[in-house]
């Protein structure tokens, strides 16, 4: 992996905060506010930019601000996904990804959604999608692979210790650490192999559950921030909010263990409800 330490540093920088597919990148029809969500995610120095087919607009909300905005492209990392298993599947994904954000290459580019071993062998089998990863990266229409998974930490733990692959997209969250899986065993694994650690449903355990907790959005993101990982992402709906992810970056670099611990703790007893996004605990 001493060839792609340059990309877990693009990752990384210049800030460990990325904006996320969700929010209103997750919707049709509404250009103006994607619009304006993006510019103030670059105007606060936001540069990691998550897609995916599956993300209703969210490509080609972010193809047309490229489009309009063509000399803030060159400076940004662009990620997007594929969840087909098939290689051919993928490759048409990959044409219309690249066509969508008006890209001639993705700086990632992530095996979507890993879920089941069915997922694994379907993937791996010839004519499967993990040879087009590959050869996409071979080919330098993408710069790095990774594979994204929030369903089963096994599924994922396998992609890790066995796939050639630049980055791993995970839930990262205090029910994440209450019931352990995707954090101790998927990160610790991945760090052992050199490959990047991308957090996402860093807002997953939800401050609205319990408001004098302590859960807020801010908590939440530090606490994320304060994991092994290279970036957090997060998905915003308005340009309030992404100017407030953006802000997290500046915040002390680690919260302290007893900080942790004491979420961790709160969410413990709700822990199998608030993982809703699992399909095992």
């Amino acid at each position: 992996m001493k060839e792609n330490s340059r990309l877990r540093r693009l990752i990384a920088s210049p800030l460990r905060i990325g904006l996320g597919g969700e929010g209103v990148l997750r919707t049709e029809g509404k250009e103006r506010e994607a619009r304006a969500m993006l510019m103030a995610a670059y105007e606060s120095g936001i540069r990691y930019f998550d897609s995916a087919p599956a993300y209703a607009g969210s490509e080609g909300y972010l193809g047309q601000f490229w489009a309009d905005q063509p000399e803030r492209k060159d400076h940004t990392f662009q990620a997007s996904k594929s969840a087909k298993r098939d290689a051919n599947g993928a490759s048409e994904d990959l044409a219309r990804s690249l066509s969508r954000l008006h890209r001639d290459h993705l700086d990632l580019w992530q095996i979507h959604d890993l879920r089941t071993m069915g997922d694994i062998r379907q993937l791996e089998r010839p004519g499967g999608a993990l040879r087009e990863f590959y050869q996409a990266r071979e080919n330098g229409t993408v710069r790095g692979i990774g594979a994204t998974g929030h369903y089963d930490p096994a599924v994922l733990l396998h992609a890790v210790t066995h796939w050639d692959i630049d980055s791993v997209l995970l839930p990262v969250n205090p029910v994440e650490a209450a019931v352990g899986g995707f954090i101790d065993r998927v990160i610790t694994a991945a760090r052992d192999r050199d490959i990047g650690v991308i957090g996402m449903k860093v807002l997953g355990a939800g401050n609205y559950l319990f408001p004098e907790s302590g859960l807020s959005p801010e908590s939440l993101i530090h606490f994320a921030l304060s994991r092994d990982v290279d970036l957090v992402i997060v998905g915003c709906s308005n340009p309030a909010e992404t100017r407030t992810l953006a802000q997290m970056a500046d915040r002390p670099a680690s919260m302290d263990e007893g900080e942790q611990a004491r979420l961790i703790e709160t969410v413990r007893p709700y822990a199998d409800r608030l993982a809703y996004y699992r399909g095992v605990i």
